[in-house]
């Protein structure tokens, strides 16, 4: 079964790779790319939809604040991107977002920046599947019925692929998202040499359709309000752009360098494609509304579209509208757009693993998450975040308007308390840096990350007016019931830390110091395991040695005693009298009595155990073992020691190569603090 087990594990991950091949696991800024900036960079392919469909409310008519809310969304993006390379030049190491606000702003900002950013990450990774469905259903009817079970499919692969390994998942997914980016470039220029050199008029499918208005005659706030709430459904655009800080670890050196340049390169590509995409859709002519009233507020010739209107997203038609309707190119636009929004999980993929990986060191989340796998990738974060993103998509039935009204309120707390910190960490080098044109350098940044702090606070504030009663109440709930529960990992961590810590030293516990060991053999009958237990209790030379059995059955007690004297064996045999037939209960009790009688004795208890190799054979042997070792571990003072006899099937396991699971083996003790420290300090 095991054989079997590993095997599949090597055929889906692959072979393990040794530590010492985690430097062949960094990314060039090529491969870097695709690999943390595919979220960030499929979001052009529904924030810019989203501002027309919110728009569409008040009626065609709003669409000219299209390009006002773009642009806002463009300035933020812009400065966001400026303050990030702050980030990444300053914190190096990881630690991204997170360690920022708690290194400037202290332990609780950085919980909730660490909070808000993994509740973004699986909705990064519901929403991105959940809408490459969508494209996908548009033409196989088998995924538009199944959608939600399809993207937990691909969430399953997705999956897998990371499993393997930054590096492989990275050149797996390189292809898609160079395609994508070639694709949508080459789309935006060959729309605007069409529109600005041969002077041709660009039609969009749904250029002729009417859109009814859901609130007509909006003035004053409530149209001020409706504009607001498409800048930040357009401001989706910026989500993504905050996994660069957090894997700065995983690039080439020189680290920080070619993660800012990776960070510029995304930042000009992302504010290329979403400017060319709402400007060719707006001069092409396009007309989108709610897909859930798109059946009677888009209205054909006059009439409502009915309930088998499909409404094409805004990449479709706008490549229609370029290349034509059904054409090859439009054909490579909408594949490679389903894809991208397939793979741009993938930033989350990498994003969340390291950061628990963190959290994990500061002993906010469970160790087990700092550990690499196999494949020298943070396997338990990969599976943790796989698991929440297929519990959305299976709870919300894989539905991208209900999960997209859940998304980007954690980025935004993420990036603003981010850039507070950023402000203060200049401000407190600036009162000990001399050198003119490093202070100089030092208070053109301050101003960067001041004026991303304050614009992306105001885009927070929006959004938790305009989403808040449309979902976005769930992540307000998600965010603290995420930070008390890390609050609470490191309280009880801190608590077994000082319950567990030596001496000074020096000082002498006498606790630790017991007067005499009084060691126990349990036997249920004379043969070879028990033999072997009893050889090795006589050899750590104990102050007190007795054997001790308990008499379920009287006769078998009796014959037990007969042969122990038969034998001559040279160790008192104690027999329990047990008139309920029960094994652990009578021992359990022997014990307390020792401790009670001499309080500074130890008593160790030996325990004779079969060794099997096969897993049916577990069930019919060990089980009483089992049970009163569980119950002997939670008494003071007592040792508790197996003495195993490995049966003839254990030999088949014999030269087998363990398998190592996240976390198995690889260390067993100790917090791993100063390995973290040596990574996060060489980073």
């Amino acid at each position: 079964m095991s054989k079997v087990t590993d095997l599949v594990k090597r055929l889906l991950v692959g072979r393990a790779l040794r530590s010492t091949q985690l430097q062949h696991q960094l990314l060039p800024k090529r491969v870097a790319l695709p690999v943390f900036a595919g979220d960030a960079l499929s979001s052009v392919a529904y924030a810019p939809q989203e501002i027309l469909v919110i728009l569409s409310i008040g009626g065609v008519g709003l669409y000219g604040y299209g390009p006002w809310a773009a642009a806002g969304v463009v300035l933020v993006m812009l400065t966001v991107v400026a303050s990030y390379r702050q980030n990444v030049h300053a914190y190096p190491s990881g630690g991204g977002d997170y360690e920022v606000a708690t290194t400037n702003l202290g332990a609780n900002a950085g919980l909730t920046v660490a909070s808000a950013l993994m509740v973004d990450y699986v909705l990064t990774v519901a929403v991105s599947v959940a809408n490459g469905a969508d494209y996908v259903g548009a033409t196989i009817p088998f995924v538009a019925e199944h959608k939600a079970l399809v993207s937990i499919a691909i969430v399953i692969l997705l999956t897998i692929m990371n499993l393997r390994g930054i590096r492989e998942s990275g050149v797996a997914f390189a292809i898609p998202t160079y395609a994508f980016m070639v694709a949508v470039l080459g789309m935006v220029a060959w729309g605007l040499f069409r529109l600005f050199v041969l002077s041709d008029q660009l039609h969009a499918p749904t250029a002729d359709y009417q859109i009814v208005a859901e609130q007509a005659d909006l003035a004053g706030f409530a149209m001020a309000f409706l504009v607001l709430r498409a800048f930040s459904s357009g401001a989706a655009a910026l989500t993504g752009v905050e996994a660069i800080s957090n894997g700065v670890p995983a690039f080439r050196k020189p680290k920080s360098k070619n993660a800012a340049t990776t960070l510029l390169m995304m930042g000009v590509i992302a504010v290329t494609m979403f400017s060319g995409i709402i400007f060719l859709g707006l001069r092409s002519g396009v007309r989108l509304s709610d897909p859930a009233t798109a059946a009677t507020h888009v209205l054909i010739d006059g009439h409502p579209a009915g309930p088998d209107y499909y409404q094409q997203p805004i990449i479709a038609q706008v490549a229609s509208a370029v290349f034509g309707d059904g054409s090859f190119m439009f054909v490579v636009i909408a594949a490679v757009t389903a894809l991208i929004l397939f793979l741009a999980a993938n930033t989350a993929f990498n994003g969340f693993p390291v950061l628990g990986s963190i959290l994990a060191q500061d002993r906010y989340l469970p160790r087990q998450l700092h550990t690499r796998g196999d494949r020298l990738a943070f396997s338990n974060g990969i599976i943790i975040l796989a698991a929440g993103a297929c519990l959305l998509i299976w709870a919300f039935n894989a539905d991208v308007s209900k999960l997209l009204n859940l998304y980007i309120v954690g980025v935004f707390v993420a990036f603003t308390l981010s850039q507070i910190g950023m402000v203060r960490h200049w401000t407190r080098h600036l009162k000990t840096e001399t050198d003119p044109l490093a202070r100089f350098q030092m208070m053109r940044s301050r101003l960067i990350n001041g004026f991303g702090g304050f614009m992306t606070g105001i885009v927070l504030v929006v959004v938790l007016l305009t989403k808040f009663t449309h979902g976005a109440f769930i992540v307000c709930i998600a965010m603290p019931v995420l930070f008390l529960m890390m609050k609470g990992i490191r309280h009880h961590y801190d608590r077994v830390a000082e319950e567990l810590a030596a001496p000074e030293e020096g000082e002498i516990d006498e606790s630790m110091l017991p007067a005499r060991n009084h060691a126990i053999v349990l036997v249920s009958k004379i043969h070879k395991p028990t033999l072997r237990a009893l050889a090795y209790a006589r050899a750590t030379r104990p102050s007190n040695l007795e054997a001790v059995t308990v008499a379920v059955d009287s006769e078998e007690a009796a014959r037990l005693r007969e042969e122990w004297d038969s034998r001559g064996i040279a160790v008192p045999l104690k027999i329990l009298d047990s008139p309920y037939r029960e094994i652990t209960g009578p021992i359990l009790e022997y014990v307390k009595s020792l401790r009670r009688r001499s309080p500074r004795d130890v008593v160790t208890v030996y325990i004779p155990e079969y060794v099997m190799g096969r897993w049916w054979e577990h069930l019919l042997h060990n089980q009483s073992a089992l049970r009163l070792k569980g119950r002997l571990l939670f008494k003071p003072g007592v040792m508790v020691t197996s003495v195993p006899w490995q049966l003839a099937s254990s030999d088949r396991l014999k030269g087998r190569r363990e398998p190592m699971g996240p976390g198995a083996v690889r260390r067993s003790y100790g917090t791993g603090r100063d390995e973290h420290m040596k990574t996060r300090g060489g980073s």
